[in-house]
């Protein structure tokens, strides 16, 4: 039995180094060396060895499932399930344990969001709700009564809209064409 498999862990931070999007999982490198002290005394900095196969945390709900694109070099926060997580892993719904464990390594979680000081966001907005790019040249915001895209916008499907639309300052509701002819004659451009 190695050292690491007789310890408690609850949670640490971590670094990103593999991710698999089939199976919604990541390989985590822990980000802080513990501290190993051996019988006469002597005490040594070691590295907690590579997580493998960690379950990835992705916000969903009902029908509903938000993805973000997870990279190599993201910070995360590594959480360690109070028993073996192997049988339900595998399965889903209620199972037994297959291995009597606690807080082991082997059955970790990584929630990503969590980010040191080096990799923390810039530009936070403290008064709107934003999905955004990492530098903010990209964003959907929330406002109260507003929402503001700022990016340019691809739709595939139709856009639906019950109220007016205003684009370049010439409203779809009130613009008038002039020199419209009758027969098989077109318009001109809005004005």
């Amino acid at each position: 039995m190695d050292y690491y498999d007789r310890v408690l862990r609850v949670a640490m931070p971590g670094i990103i180094t593999a991710f698999n999007p089939d199976r919604q999982t990541v390989s985590v490198r822990p980000a802080i060396r513990e501290k190993l002290i051996d019988i006469d005394g002597r005490s040594e900095w070691v590295e907690i060895p590579e997580l493998q196969e960690v379950p990835l945390f992705v916000y969903r709900a009902g029908n509903y499932a938000l993805t973000l694109p997870v990279a190599i070099g993201d910070e995360c926060l590594v959480i360690f399930a109070d028993m073996c997580i192997d049988a339900w892993w595998q399965s889903g719904g209620i199972q037994n344990q297959v291995e009597r464990r606690r807080h082991d390594l082997s059955d970790a979680f990584a929630i990503l969001g969590f980010t040191s000081q080096v990799k923390k966001l810039g530009g936070y907005s403290t008064d709107t709700a934003q999905l955004r790019t990492l530098g903010g040249g990209s964003y959907i915001e929330l406002a109260d009564g507003t929402i503001n895209i700022v990016g340019d916008v691809n739709i595939t499907g139709h856009l639906t809209t019950s109220g007016n639309a205003v684009i370049k300052g010439i409203s779809i509701e009130s613009h008038v064409h002039s020199g419209v002819m009758s027969g098989g004659s077109t318009t001109g451009g809005p004005k």
